[in-house]
């Protein structure tokens, strides 16, 4: 795994987390937060668990390790994820920017959420953020279509690279 492979993986992630949060931002503010049942209740608490565990694991690459997720009340609204997340996904790129491909296979000691030791490399964390955010992602929209709204354009690995490899190629 190189450091531009995880560089490519965290422009996905990011791509795709923007599709989701447009579709989410036209949500009426009792859609975004009803309860529908999920693995966690609305789109909101969805949302707000995909930038929590992002945001748990970066603090671990920093060597603090969280017992606790971020609690979906401090977001009431899709603006107020969407800047905290913004301002969180500099630091992200900042962190793999400062990373090349020898620091990528380096292994990191840590502790999940109920103190259990675990000791990971830093592009198998990486890969984990990413899969994370596509299963989550894809949860959304299908709270999405449960509440009768649009889901977000297709978050699609492959529709990512078709459009990358498009605006690459382009006269």
């Amino acid at each position: 795994m190189t450091h531009q492979d995880l560089t490519t993986l965290l422009d996905f992630h990011y791509w795709a987390r923007d599709r989701v949060l447009a579709a989410a931002a036209a949500l009426t503010a009792e859609q975004f937060t009803r309860n529908l049942g999920s693995s966690f209740s609305s789109v909101r608490d969805t949302l707000v668990h995909l930038y929590s565990a992002e945001w748990n694991w970066y603090q671990r690459w920093h060597g603090t390790s969280p017992s606790a997720m971020l609690d979906p009340l401090d977001y009431p609204d899709v603006g107020r994820l969407q800047a905290a997340w913004a301002e969180h996904e500099g630091r992200m790129r900042a962190y793999l920017a400062s990373l090349d491909d020898a620091s990528v296979q380096r292994a990191i000691e840590y502790r999940a959420l109920q103190g259990q030791p675990y000791r990971s490399t830093v592009w198998e964390m990486f890969h984990h953020v990413v899969n994370h955010g596509t299963y989550h992602r894809g949860q959304v929209q299908t709270m999405l279509r449960q509440l009768g709204a649009p889901p977000a354009r297709s978050v699609d690995l492959i529709v990512f690279y078709r459009e990358r490899n498009a605006a690459t190629h382009a006269p």
